[in-house]
């Protein structure tokens, strides 16, 4: 199904105008927010419908389990908004990577959809990788978070395997972990269906696309691991004694658990996504 990106481009700000709005309304979105996912989104859907399916699944899943067992996650995280609201911040680091890549994957093709083929180009096939990766990544992350915190388990610093306290940055469940590995294939199997609809390849590389969910299962694994990491080592975690809760600031009544106070939890999901777009875009070229 080809479509010109004139009409995309109509689609593309009809759509993000109504989710970006519906977004804020519910409170997934604060108005810096919604400006930012208007924005993203609209470069998505124009670069090509997979692209802004891609998004939406990652999007709509994380808004929905952000709101699941509200009540525990008001007890555990110090920083918890009312419906998970996000702002502009957040947005870019959870789809400014991905923007960048879709818009140059399509100027390379004449912004039309194609399927990963090394044989093809190798750049464009690294890109669309890369894209992947990015949003396996984000979902692997954001479910493993938003589940994990959830499971009667106690979660375990990655780095050390001791037990630590619920919201600590770094510590991780079978519950969490497996939520990220659904989560990434959830991803690749998105991009496989949409791919039915909007891009052409032959039999033999049409079958090999079936390889890209796996792909995307390791990456979202991978990225909620990198995430912990990183969360356990060059982000701070600590208990206020006064707040009776794990906070990401040291303090005068905060007792250090874990990490130095280098990046926050934005500057964390961003590295590992950079990181983890990187390392599926050059999977990408040899699987592909």
């Amino acid at each position: 199904m080809e479509t010109s990106p004139q009409f995309r481009l109509i689609f593309a700000v009809l759509i993000s105008s109504l989710i970006a709005f519906r977004s804020y309304k519910r409170k997934s979105l604060d108005l810096s927010g919604g400006i930012a996912g208007f924005l993203v989104m609209t470069i998505h859907f124009t670069a090509g419908f997979r692209y802004g399916a891609l998004l939406l699944v990652f999007f709509l899943t994380s808004s929905k389990l952000t709101k699941v067992g509200e009540d525990k996650k008001r007890r555990v995280d110090v920083e918890f908004k009312e419906g998970g609201q996000r702002n502009w911040v957040q947005v870019l680091c959870n789809g400014g990577i991905a923007s960048v890549l879709v818009v140059i994957a399509c100027s390379l093709t004449g912004w039309q959809d194609k399927c990963l083929n090394s044989k093809q180009s190798e750049t464009v096939t690294a890109l669309i990788g890369g894209i992947i990766g990015h949003y396996a990544c984000c979902n692997g992350d954001t479910w493993s978070s938003e589940l994990g915190v959830l499971s009667d388990a106690q979660p375990r610093l990655i780095t050390t395997l001791k037990p630590v306290k619920k919201g600590t940055n770094g510590g991780v469940t079978k519950a969490g972990l497996l939520a990220a590995l659904a989560a990434g294939t959830t991803v690749g199997v998105t991009f496989l269906i949409f791919g039915f609809f909007t891009a052409r390849c032959a039999t033999d590389v049409a079958i090999k696309q079936l390889l890209v969910i796996p792909v995307s299962a390791l990456a979202g694994l991978c990225g909620s691991l990198i995430d912990s990491v990183l969360g356990a080592t060059i982000q701070f975690s600590g208990f206020c004694s006064v707040r009776n809760k794990v906070v990401g600031r040291p303090g005068p009544t905060v007792k250090k658990i874990s990490g130095v106070d280098i990046l926050d939890n934005n500057g964390v999901n961003f590295v590992s996504i950079f990181l983890i777009s990187f390392l599926t875009s050059i999977a990408s070229v040899y699987i592909f």
